[in-house]
């Protein structure tokens, strides 16, 4: 019949969906959506309370940064290891456990009145929402047809941008009104209904095929991801980005929070409105991601992503809001697209490739975010400038060196 008639290659599961597929599709892509929604809205719990932290516990602006620093970095230690765990047992019991515990940590969180334990739940709440990127991208795979996936990767990638945003902007506001302990227990009501939520939206995995834990295979596999000439370039570039995006908004709030600008706890919480940016570039890129050549798109984003930067050293808050507006969408569009490409690539290896990526991506976002404090404690903001323009200049020239088109 003429209306089924298909591309060479394209099975017939890529164009044609019953009405039951249609939903569980829905439903899958939304879940997974609302899973990110949680573990961003979680992850970064502190960082728009830094300022009040630093001065609750006597603290300077980079040891402050570290309770953000290490929910990411836990998250980059446990990525792998989760994602070996989902290979055996399953994508969606490992995500619901994952963000149920996540939930638990960041409410004790608010609750402790020594700093290192505090350190200690941040640290629990990234090695359990590890889970989410861990075994979530690798969901998408199992569940959907490749030409659904881009877009569901993209939808993925703008809930977290919307979580983000609203778990920033609840601790804000609940700081503004009361205390930024209290800010980060309501964090963590919101994260108990979307969890919630979750649990009744993501319907049984229908494609998933449990695998042994086999060192040898995963050696191999290694081997092969990192031969491939595009890949270990794709796994350097998010240590660069992730690194600059945590770095500029860890900072930001000393900035404007400082004499220069003098705002409160709620007007540095607005800040974060800029993820509706985020979301949508990230969603844009999803629907682009078929018909643009990734590597000039993605080049010209960290141009987008160094212009917003110096566009935020003239002294005005509109300008350092429109500098972070525009890199803060270079930055969602070159994750999407990122994203998308090791998808792509990897293959049956996806989601080793993606926890590879992941593990860079938030590693990034612990070392280089807090290594900023330097900078800061020397320069102030002008000085994070030219350091994470040198980061984004790099993330240029590793896009350039990784020589593809797609």
């Amino acid at each position: 019949m003429a209306g089924s008639r298909s591309k060479p290659g394209v099975s017939a599961r890529t164009l044609t969906e019953s009405s039951g597929e249609q939903a569980h599709r829905r439903r899958v892509t939304a879940a997974i959506g609302l899973a990110g929604f949680t573990s961003f809205s979680l992850m970064y719990g502190t960082q728009p309370v830094l300022p009040q932290m630093a001065e609750h516990f006597a603290l300077s602006p980079a040891q402050a940064s570290l309770s953000v620093s290490a929910g990411t970095f836990a998250m980059a230690l446990a990525l792998i290891p989760m994602s070996l765990i989902s290979d055996r047992f399953g994508r969606a019991p490992l995500m619901r456990t994952g963000l149920l515990v996540a939930v638990v940590f960041s409410v004790l969180s608010g609750l402790m009145s020594d700093y290192d334990w505090l350190l200690w739940c941040r640290l629990g709440v990234g090695f359990a929402v590890a889970t989410v990127p861990a075994a979530g991208l690798a969901h998408l795979g199992d569940e959907l047809a490749p030409v659904r996936r881009a877009k569901a990767i993209g939808v993925y990638i703008a809930a977290n941008a919307v979580g983000g945003m609203a778990g920033r902007i609840v601790a804000a506001l609940v700081t503004q009104w009361l205390h930024w302990r209290a800010g980060i227990l309501a964090q963590g009501l919101m994260g108990m209904l979307a969890v919630w939520l979750f649990w009744r939206l993501l319907p049984p995995a229908r494609h998933f095929v449990p695998r042994r834990p086999a060192p040898a295979r995963l050696l191999r596999n290694l081997r092969c991801l990192l031969a491939d000439p595009v890949l270990p370039w794709l796994f350097v570039l998010p240590f660069l980005t992730m690194g600059a995006f945590v770095g500029v908004y860890n900072y930001v709030g000393f900035l404007l929070s400082g004499p220069a600008f003098g705002w409160g706890p709620a007007a540095v919480g607005s800040l974060f409105l800029i993820y509706a940016v985020g979301s949508a570039s990230s969603t844009w890129a999803g629907r682009q991601v078929l018909t643009h050549g990734g590597q000039t798109l993605m080049m010209r984003m960290c141009a987008v992503m160094i212009g917003g930067l110096l566009i935020t050293l003239w002294p005005h808050a509109v300008w350092v809001i429109a500098g972070l507006a525009m890199f803060t969408f270079g930055f969602f569009v070159i994750h999407a697209r990122a994203s998308a490409a090791i998808a792509e690539r990897a293959g049956i290896r996806r989601g080793l490739a993606s926890a590879l990526y992941l593990s860079s991506y938030y590693l990034g976002g612990s070392v280089v975010g807090s290594s900023v404090g330097w900078p800061w404690g020397h320069g102030g903001w002008p000085s994070v400038v030219v350091a994470l323009t040198a980061c984004m200049a790099a993330a240029w020239g590793t896009l350039k060196l990784a020589g593809f088109r797609r």
